[in-house]
């Protein structure tokens, strides 16, 4: 019963995110752009949909570090091992998002429209590259582990 109603809320979560982030999506390219003349066209909702994804990505690792925290105390008691392979996740996953600030890159973007201007600041660029580099270092670990997965299933046969 319990996996039933997680089940129905993890997938009216997904569809309610899934409907907004189109909806989004939609505004930002079907709205318009802010001046049919200029030689870069900037769209309108350029704003709306930046919010968007950093309210995604603030959600998403909120979730991430709570459940963490919760999953390391909850099993402090029982597998102590287990709880600080869990921590030490955590922890490797905060070095790599600090890592992935320091190396972003603050030079201001040329050709950004008034709209979008104040996302064009040393913290909110430092921020974009951060994730940028996080997800190129995320998707090499997933990519990693699938090889390494695939070789291990080889060689044991």
């Amino acid at each position: 019963m319990a996996v039933t109603k997680i089940r129905k809320i993890s997938s009216w979560t997904l569809l309610l995110v899934m409907i907004i982030s189109v909806g989004v999506l939609a505004l930002f390219y079907l709205g318009g752009v802010v001046d049919p003349a200029a030689e870069v066209k900037a769209p309108i909702y350029t704003s709306e949909l930046l919010y968007w994804c950093y309210l995604m990505s603030v959600i998403t690792i909120g979730g991430l570090f709570i459940f963490g925290i919760l999953q390391f105390v909850s099993s402090l008691k029982a597998k102590p091992k287990a709880a600080l392979v869990s921590l030490i996740v955590l922890i490797a996953f905060a070095a790599l998002m600090g890592v992935a600030y320091g190396m972003g890159d603050a030079t201001p973007l040329p050709n950004i429209n008034s709209d979008s201007a104040h996302f064009n600041t040393e913290v909110w660029l430092k921020v974009s590259d951060m994730w940028i580099y996080a997800t190129y270092v995320l998707l090499s670990l997933c990519i990693l582990a699938m090889i390494a997965g695939s070789a291990k299933a080889i060689f044991k046969k």
